[in-house]
């Protein structure tokens, strides 16, 4: 029995695409995996944390090989709450919509609350970073309303999927699959949509 983790990025509720096309993913993902666990971490509940000067501080002293104390600690107890939370699951699905060419800043804000030293990632001073996310699956819903494959610069740059498979890959998560909904202002909304669901159930029945 698996365990999913839906992390989405939208603020947009009923109206936004990406939650949209995740819901065809997990209801897809639930049919066909009985048994199996599917929670919601929306990052616009309220509930993530900040991650500012204590936080900053108490991680530097964790670095050190320090412990952080007082509004440190407590700043630190928070990330580390906020990873275990994501830690607990083996599967993940991200919807992720594009803003201004990359990711919206909560989901910013959730990378850098969770990617911490011998959480997320650790560091060799002669081999470099090692993901400790291991053993674990992906799949990401990306969606843009004017970017698309094949657009000139006019039309923006992707450093959507760009940024966010790259923290994938160096938090250890090396199985990602995606599911892209680029419809941009001249093409088909609703071809663009159906290829998308079908796209989110194929990678669902085998995720």
């Amino acid at each position: 029995m698996s365990r999913l983790l839906h992390i989405s990025a939208s603020p947009r509720g009923a109206e936004s695409i990406s939650l949209a096309i995740a819901r065809t993913f997990t209801d897809e993902y639930l049919a066909t995996h009985p048994g199996s666990t599917v929670d919601h971490f929306d990052l616009w509940d309220g509930t993530l944390p900040e991650f500012g000067p204590a936080a900053a501080h108490a991680k530097m002293t964790v670095f050190g090989g320090g412990t952080p104390q007082g509004e440190q600690a407590q700043a630190w107890a928070a990330a580390v709450r906020t990873f275990e939370r994501f830690d607990s699951y083996d599967r993940y699905l991200f919807s992720v919509p594009m803003w201004n060419s990359g990711v919206p800043y909560k989901l910013k804000q959730f990378i850098d609350v969770v990617s911490q030293p011998a959480m997320v990632f650790d560091v060799h001073p002669e081999t470099g970073y090692r993901g400790l996310v291991t053993g674990k699956r992906a799949a990401v819903v990306y969606t843009s309303a004017v970017w698309g494959p094949g657009l000139g610069p006019e039309f923006g740059l992707d450093f959507q999927s760009t940024f966010f498979e790259e923290w994938l890959r160096w938090a250890g998560i090396a199985d990602v699959q995606s599911v892209r909904h680029h419809p941009t202002l001249t093409g088909s909304y609703e071809h663009e949509r159906k290829q998308a669901d079908e796209r989110a159930r194929e990678i669902a029945r085998t995720f």
